[in-house]
């Protein structure tokens, strides 16, 4: 029998581990706690004797720069398969994450990647299959399947650049125009004064023509604030007074020379 598969989700997975224990899942990771049926998903259960150790698979669909382009569940002992790292210890307490089966992950570029694994489901002793679901392998008598999927590729920045409409104009265009365009603003800003007839020489006056320019005549003046200020036994003066505390007219020099 078959249990209809529900719908692929948007991201591929970007990253597979293994804990101890649910509740240490990283931030964006989702931890496959229990199969599609209920049950327990501890991948480290031992069926004769009770055992405190736990294991969990979890995965992340953050995206990022990788994705997991495929999955393999081999013995501890085979060779490792080309292109495939191992998972090899937990995420949350850096122990070994399995025994006597090894969990192999592909990783590959999101750019390059056709096809990546989107999710991961784990069934009990039940009969039923997924559909559009792949088996991995077993474990404990629990199957590890997944499901794969065209990856969604965001398009470059080259491409974008490429989908630019034609009507828009491009930067050398807008350059080439802008000077005109500043030339008919600065003529239409002042007038145009023939200065010799028909020598077509033309004398182009500016808007601020015949605007008197000055100095405010506050600022002729000697604020208040200013006079009579002594620093440091200095004392600041006018002009005025400086001109009258020290003028000489020079009239011993005129008797001596009459």
């Amino acid at each position: 029998m078959s249990v209809v598969s529900e719908q692929i989700p948007t991201e591929p997975i970007s990253a597979v581990g293994v804990l101890s224990s649910p509740s240490k899942a990283p931030d964006d990771y989702f931890v496959v706690a229990q199969t599609t049926d209920g049950s327990d998903a501890d991948l480290w259960k031992d069926g004769l004797f009770k055992s405190k150790v736990t294991r969990y698979l979890c995965f992340s669909r953050k995206p990022g720069p990788d994705v997991v382009e495929d999955v393999k569940l081999t013995d501890i002992k085979d060779a490792l398969p080309e292109g495939f790292v191992a998972v090899q210890e937990t995420l949350d307490t850096n122990e070994a994450a399995m025994r006597k089966r090894r969990l192999c992950v592909k990783i590959s570029p999101r750019a390059v990647a056709h096809t990546a694994v989107f999710d991961i489901r784990v069934l009990g002793k039940s009969k039923f299959h997924l559909l559009n679901y792949t088996c991995m392998g077993e474990i404990n008598n629990m199957g590890i399947w997944y499901r794969k999927g065209e990856v969604p590729h965001l398009p470059s920045s080259q491409e974008r650049f490429s989908r630019v409409p034609s009507d828009v104009p491009s930067d050398i265009e807008r350059r080439t125009s802008s000077r005109p365009e500043c030339e008919r603003q600065s003529s239409s800003g002042g007038s145009t004064v023939a200065v010799g007839q028909g020598q077509g020489i033309t004398q182009q006056r500016n808007a601020m023509d015949d605007v008197p320019f000055g100095i405010a005549q506050r600022f002729y003046d000697t604020p208040k604030e200013m006079q009579q200020v002594n620093l440091m036994g200095i004392t600041i003066k006018s002009l005025a007074e400086i001109e009258e505390e020290f003028h000489y007219n020079f009239s011993t020099e005129r008797s001596i020379v009459a």
